[in-house]
């Protein structure tokens, strides 16, 4: 019985081994399965091309003729926009009150990763914890700006909070480019802290539990599984946080031009490109002022990814 069977399964082997390989499918279907994926592409394309590389193009386009946003004729003036932008220094010292917003971003990164960490273990009330820190990220630019206008207002909110801590103080908060500077860069830290403080819990909660168990058997408190286990799995994101702010901080526009409207010393570069856009009509300069302000911002980011690589950390 034992013979037969294994002659059966020679027979079964050799017959599979002679066995004609399966037909190719037919090339419609091969074409067919090689269409299929740029279909699904399709719409998010055209949407990105529309909305985004198009009107690059044109604002390039723009930033060599004379254009004042108005009129139907554009007077190629070739590079006289970028000159001009070069050669009034004035134009990019508005760069300085970006050094505020840099600062604030040191701040606000050390905060989030502090936050992250602290919720990212078995802490009590930390899902409460975590949507009052994410919350000031969902709520509109323009209400938080019109918001804090009344807080720093002279006898607003904080001077009257102030007052109840028995602290008296006649400081116009919005009077001065350096309280004023601050006061903005201050607003910026509590908006966006939560976007940061979701990436690094994100992060961290990505990072194997098996780690942190171990770690505790070999005897290491806190602070030594955020310096060897924390800090090197998060390194990736810690970097992506450094390259938006280092962004955020050349372009911010939505806080100081509803607070100030860029007066008092608050003026930044993007506040000014709008201005001589939709104030001063000429459109061609303030699209020239934004490719060089695109061209810094991926000029820095090229130097933090060369300075800091993110190479993938193996911490199994």
């Amino acid at each position: 019985m034992t013979g037969t069977t294994e002659t059966a399964s020679v027979k079964a082997a050799a017959g599979a081994a002679t066995a004609p390989a399966p037909a190719p499918a037919p090339r419609p279907a091969r074409l067919w399965r090689g269409v299929t994926p740029w279909l699904f592409l399709l719409a998010p394309l055209a949407l990105l091309i529309v909305f985004t590389y198009a009107p690059i193009a044109n604002m390039i386009a723009y930033s060599f003729t004379d254009w004042d946003g108005v009129s139907p004729e554009l007077r190629w003036t070739g590079a006289e926009n970028y000159a001009e932008l070069f050669t009034r220094p004035e134009l990019f010292e508005v760069f300085w009150v970006s050094g505020y917003y840099l600062a604030a971003s040191v701040v606000q990164i050390v905060a989030a990763l502090y936050f992250a960490t602290i919720l990212s273990f078995n802490v009590r009330f930390r899902n409460f914890f975590k949507g009052v820190l994410f919350f000031p990220y969902l709520i509109n630019g323009v209400a938080i700006g019109f918001v804090f206008l009344y807080f720093f207002q002279d006898g607003g909110t904080l001077d009257s909070v102030l007052g109840l801590l028995g602290v008296q103080t006649d400081r116009a908060w919005l009077g001065t480019p350096a309280s004023a500077n601050t006061s903005l860069a201050a607003v910026s830290v509590w908006r966006y802290l939560g976007l940061n403080f979701v990436l690094f819990l994100g992060a961290i909660q990505s990072i194997p539990g098996e780690l942190y168990e171990a770690a505790e058997l070999d005897g290491a408190n806190r602070w030594h599984q955020f310096r060897h286990i924390i800090a090197p799995g998060i390194k990736p994101v810690l970097s992506l946080t450094v390259i938006l702010s280092i962004s955020g901080s050349l372009s911010v526009f939505e806080i100081p031009y509803i607070m100030t409207g860029g007066a008092t010393g608050t003026e930044t570069f993007v506040i000014q490109t709008v201005k001589l856009a939709f104030q001063f009509n000429k459109t061609g300069l303030a699209s020239a002022a934004a490719i060089v302000l695109l061209l810094i911002v991926l000029a820095v980011t090229w130097v933090q990814r060369r300075l800091a690589s993110d190479d993938k950390v193996d911490l199994v």
